[in-house]
């Protein structure tokens, strides 16, 4: 009988130690999950910005500002420009 509550005892033992274990481990991958969730909405902003930035960057007005200034390009006379057609589907018989 003194063997059997000895073997028990070890067991609660173990139990007890695997249960705080596991609480505790439990506990530091919800401190790491917040702190990733927090990461992704830092990144989600900062894509936001990077978007916004990149709109500005490639905003027609700035651009052929650029062009004109830096590369001396100009918009071609409303004669000199020429409009193409696509090619006509081919007909299949």
């Amino acid at each position: 009988m003194v063997r059997l509550n000895l073997l028990l005892l070890a067991i609660l033992i173990a139990c007890a130690l695997s249960l705080v274990s596991s609480q505790h481990k439990a506990r530091k991958l919800y401190v790491e999950l917040q702190k990733e969730q927090e990461r992704a909405k830092q990144l989600d902003v900062e894509w936001g910005q990077l978007q916004l930035e990149q709109s500005t960057w490639a905003m027609h007005g700035r651009v052929e500002k650029i062009a004109a200034q830096k590369l001396g390009m100009r918009v071609p006379s409303a004669t000199r420009i020429q409009i193409v057609p696509p090619p006509a589907p081919e007909s299949r018989p």
